[in-house]
């Protein structure tokens, strides 16, 4: 884990933000993201940053906020989310252990478009937008893959939006395991998928119920597609998945 590479002890103050004792090798450094950076300039960027610690359900970021702070995850799982207004909620991505988050705000100056909560006990590395953009200008690799970071999001939230408004709600579960299996480990034919996505938040992925994607996931079982483990959701044959979306999406 990220966090054991860089943390050796941390407490928690009362208002939240973590003091934390570091060994040499910085939490970034197994950042992407950061890859250029020499170990003085990670040094100089992490003492910008602050520790912050969230239990599992609490809010990280709330959408329309006026704060533009960069995050990485160092420890725990956190979920991009947007609510109706019945107040059903949307998920748009989940994010785990060395994502990151907040850049679009830290980027445009204007509020968060989606908050962000925490799937479970987390520990992240809050990044000031300052020292966000100054390192992008000073290192062009580093903005470049930011820009293809976003490239991939706007594809993908196309991707979303086409099967929202033309594929009936069992082929939209269909074309959601698919997108997830191919963000997880793959064994030839084969992705597993862990943890094992539960019914109503693959439902809030692709607008539908809970019962529409038990029934969905109850076919694609007797069909051999997939089949759920212990710890995972496997999908067995990718390549017929994938042929099943394609051939609804035309």
């Amino acid at each position: 884990m990220l966090e054991a590479k860089a943390l050796t002890e941390t407490t928690r103050s009362p208002s939240g933000p973590m003091s934390v004792v570091q060994s040499d090798r910085s939490v970034l450094a197994d950042l992407d993201l950061f890859a250029d950076c020499s170990t003085v300039q990670l040094a100089s960027i992490e003492q910008a940053c602050r520790y912050r610690r969230f239990s599992a359900q609490e809010q990280i970021i709330d959408k329309d906020s006026h704060s533009a702070d960069v995050y990485f995850i160092v420890r725990g799982r956190a979920r991009v989310v947007s609510y109706s207004v019945s107040g059903r909620e949307i998920t748009f991505a989940d994010l785990v252990e060395g994502d990151y988050f907040g850049e679009l705000s830290a980027i445009d100056g204007q509020p968060r478009s989606a908050g962000v909560m925490a799937v479970e006990d987390s520990l992240v590395l809050a990044l000031p937008r300052r020292v966000f953009l100054a390192t992008l200008a000073e290192f062009p690799q580093a903005a470049l893959k930011v820009m293809r970071r976003l490239a991939r999001i706007v594809r993908s939230g196309d991707e979303r939006i086409m099967d929202l408004s033309t594929l009936a709600a069992n082929n939209r579960v269909q074309a959601e395991l698919l997108r997830q299996a191919r963000g997880h480990s793959t064994i030839r034919d084969a992705a597993v998928i862990e943890p094992i996505p539960v019914h109503s938040d693959i439902a809030s992925r692709v607008s539908t119920t809970r019962e529409t994607v038990a029934r969905v996931l109850n076919d694609l079982a007797r069909k051999g597609i997939i089949e759920r483990t212990r710890t995972a959701l496997v999908i067995r044959n990718v390549p017929m998945l994938q042929e099943m979306v394609e051939e609804v999406r035309g």
